[in-house]
């Protein structure tokens, strides 16, 4: 599935950055979610972005969630790519995305909230941006506070956080996604907490204590452990006793109570279709006035999210942008409220593993957080080959789809002529499901077509379409050729014929206008000239045909070598 992406991915990029903002056309990815690459022309130079549309988080019945995924699950500690932490969650969604949250101190923590999923994992920055998504779908971006507080046999005590390293007199929970143990304090007081529920805002968490103890604490799976260090130390100890019960209060705003995904970033960049200039948010000037690569998550009028990813760094490329520059990116993008994530060589945007956006480093820098698009319908990656002709090598289709639930599936290859041929069909368990296809009755556009109903209910379709056209055949091309070039083929059909002629690169250096040729034996000529009128220099090039015909189009090429 991979490598057909990586033929599809690579085709799209390329056909986004030659056809430039005007003419760029969104691509699908999954069901729902487009992508296409643009590029604004500055007095600075060209700047190259990614931009990913995608249905309102929750909609379709809950196949479709915009939230943080954390690198190896903890709030420290492992890095990973964005296509790596797609590749993690291939398991249970199809999904695409950018990276998240600034990471800081010695163990690379996200620097803002995390809340994934309604478990409430990291607290805000509250000189940032905190970017939710409710219930509702819906962003709700702003600085925000935490406040908690736990009670055991006495009087309830504040909670200063969770899933941070306590300071001074401090309590802090720490849940299983900081990671095995809690920091080594020698001083600090801890009780292990087990069962601990899913630790959700702005409800009471009550817990029973299993084992109290000091210093460093192994954090069990289905549980919790309270510390407390300084003063609040002896609070904990002496208000808390095994087989009692504590409860716990993690405290975010009103507004934010339907929140079940969060995370950090900012400063924020539109709000009510407006770019945002002065945000007042904890940045210094050069972070926001520099060029630079940067990413951002916005919201449509009609509920739908855009991630975009500018890359930077490039010149000749990319450029890269300002803050402000982002923020009237977003506006024009059609977005009423905005945020900006991490900047600089983090990143990325990547889909199912392999990357959409073209970074400094080729690859994507390492992140503690990515913030992904999660699909959980039926996917089908585009088939194998997309158009078939008589100058194939094989008219054998790979077909393929993926189901990440328990579900009743119906797959059928669907012809040009309407005929309706099975496939698959039956209660079909998660994994990857391929097939081959070879028989074609009829020329034109073919779909392979799969539906599906997971154990939710929920239901949901993939479609890919490829071509059978056998219109163009029998191209030949002289190997070698002074002067220009005589393309010969074979039309079975009348059809509108165009020749392009482009380096072994891919650069066009001359398109002839289409000529409408009559069935037969026919040929078209090159006379060695680019564009300009200029004589082209002796080298490699290709020869490029598209023909245009009832059945639709189908393209062919030879590569030829043009002597001096």
């Amino acid at each position: 599935m991979l490598a057909t992406f990586r033929r599809f991915g690579c085709a799209a990029v390329a056909a986004g950055m030659l056809a430039g903002p005007a003419a760029a056309q969104p691509v699908p990815l999954m069901p729902g979610v487009t992508y296409d690459q643009q590029v604004q022309f500055t007095p600075h130079g060209p700047v190259g972005f990614s931009v990913i549309t995608a249905p309102p988080p929750g909609s379709a019945g809950g196949l479709y969630r915009l939230g943080p995924v954390l690198a190896a699950g903890t709030i420290r500690g492992a890095r990973e790519r964005v296509a790596d932490l797609e590749r993690e969650v291939s398991g249970s969604s199809t999904a695409v995305g950018v990276d998240g949250d600034f990471s800081t101190g010695s163990d690379g923590h996200p620097a803002g909230i995390v809340v994934d999923a309604g478990a409430y994992l990291h607290g805000p920055s509250a000189a940032r941006s905190s970017i939710g998504v409710d219930s509702t779908g819906m962003l709700q971006i702003g600085r925000i506070t935490f406040a908690g507080t736990w009670k055991g046999s006495g009087q309830r005590h504040p909670v200063a956080g969770i899933n941070q390293t306590p300071r001074g007199s401090q309590t802090v929970l720490f849940t299983p996604a900081w990671g095995g143990a809690t920091p080594d304090i020698a001083t600090a007081a801890a009780v292990v907490l087990e069962p601990f529920p899913v630790p959700a805002p702005n409800t009471d968490l009550t817990a029973t204590v299993t084992t109290v103890g000091t210093g460093a604490t192994v954090i069990p799976p289905d549980g919790a452990v309270l510390v407390s260090t300084g003063a609040e130390a002896a609070n904990l100890q002496a208000e808390t006793a095994s087989g009692s019960d504590i409860t716990i209060r993690l405290i975010l705003p009103s507004s934010w109570a339907t929140v079940t995904d969060a995370l950090g970033g900012g400063p924020l960049l539109v709000r009510n279709g407006n770019a945002v200039f002065h945000t007042s948010e904890n940045f210094a000037s050069d972070q926001l006035a520099q060029r630079d690569a940067r990413a951002a998550v916005g919201q449509l009028a009609d509920g739908r999210i855009i991630l975009v990813a500018v890359d930077g760094g490039q010149p000749g490329y990319s450029v890269g942008m300002t803050t402000y520059e982002l923020a009237q990116t977003m506006a024009r993008l059609g977005a009423r409220t905005a945020a900006a994530l991490a900047y600089g060589k983090p990143v990325t945007a990547a889909f199912d593993g392999q990357l959409l956006s073209r970074p400094a480093d080729r690859s994507g820098a390492p992140v503690k957080e990515g913030l992904l698009i999660q699909y959980f319908g039926v996917y089908a990656p585009p088939v194998s080959t997309p158009i078939i002709g008589k100058d194939n090598q094989t008219t054998v289709e790979q077909l393929e789809y993926k189901v990440v639930r328990p579900s009743s599936v119906t797959a059928v290859v669907i012809g040009p002529n309407g005929v309706v041929h099975p496939v698959d069909s039956g209660s079909r368990d998660p994994g990857i499901y391929t097939f081959t296809w070879n028989t074609y009755d009829a020329e034109g556009t073919w779909h392979w077509n799969i539906k599906a109903t997971d154990d939710l209910g929920r239901n949901s379709v993939a479609d890919q379409s490829f071509q059978y056209d056998l219109t163009i055949s029998a191209l030949k091309v002289p190997k070698m050729s002074r002067g220009g070039a005589k393309i010969a083929f074979t039309l079975a059909r009348p059809a509108s014929v165009t020749l392009q002629i482009k380096t072994s690169f891919g650069t066009v250096v001359e398109t002839n206008p289409p000529a409408e040729l009559a069935p037969g034996a026919q040929s078209l000529s090159w006379d060695g000239r680019a564009a300009t009128g200029t004589a082209a220099p002796a080298g490699s090039y290709v020869a490029h045909i598209t023909a245009v015909s009832s059945v639709g189009t189908i393209e062919l090429s030879a590569p030829f070598t043009l002597r001096s």
